[in-house]
């Protein structure tokens, strides 16, 4: 399988999981101007929506959305304990989170990467994610990890989400339990491996 990256964006999340899950994977790096990948592919060919991830499927098919993502690649390896099984509240309770990440943290941070966006805007947002990261922190002052005490899917997209704070000038210092978490995540072989991989570590 293929994956379409960018180094350090939300295509960080699933190149975690297969890493995780001990799933071979291609990477390709997308360029962000151009859309030509580095193997030379349109990437607007490869998924018209234009960003990142994409995932090219053994048999050609392609899948798009991280969140969704990352669940094919988890059901690939159930012993690997990424996402619960299909059915179960558990699993309902892992996409409730992987919805939040999405609506209520990924796409916040938008605006903040735009340098036009109106100063007015950017604190508006930064005000609006230091509120939403308040319920991430009331979960893990209670837990080691979302669902619980086992690293999930939903860690990785978390994780991902949360190192642009950093870039963006968000200040998380109000949260200890986060910034906790993000350095024991940080510290897992397959994260530093795709990290290294995209060029984000030494």
């Amino acid at each position: 399988m293929k994956l379409y990256f960018l180094p350090g964006a939300c295509s960080l999340s699933p190149h975690i999981v297969a890493n995780e899950a001990g799933i071979a994977i291609t990477l390709d790096k997308v360029d962000r101007a151009t859309k030509v990948t580095a193997s030379g592919e349109d990437y607007m060919e490869v998924n018209p929506k234009g960003y990142v991830p994409a995932l090219r499927l053994d048999d050609g098919e392609v899948l798009t959305e991280g969140a969704v993502i990352v669940q094919y690649l988890a059901d690939l390896k159930p012993e690997s304990g990424l996402a619960p099984p299909h059915g179960t509240l558990a699993r309902y309770r892992l996409q409730e989170i992987l919805t939040y990440i999405n609506s209520e943290l990924h796409k916040s941070y938008s605006p903040l990467f735009n340098p036009a966006t109106p100063d007015e805007t950017r604190a508006e947002r930064s005000a609006y994610l230091t509120r939403r990261y308040a319920y991430i922190e009331a979960i893990l002052g209670k837990q080691s990890y979302l669902l619980g005490e086992h690293f999930t899917v939903a860690d990785a997209y978390l994780f991902t989400v949360t190192q642009w704070a950093a870039r963006v000038g968000l200040d998380l210092g109000p949260f200890p339990a986060l910034a906790q978490y993000q350095r024991r995540i940080a510290e897992r072989p397959a994260v530093q491996d795709a990290m290294r991989a995209e060029g984000l570590l030494k």
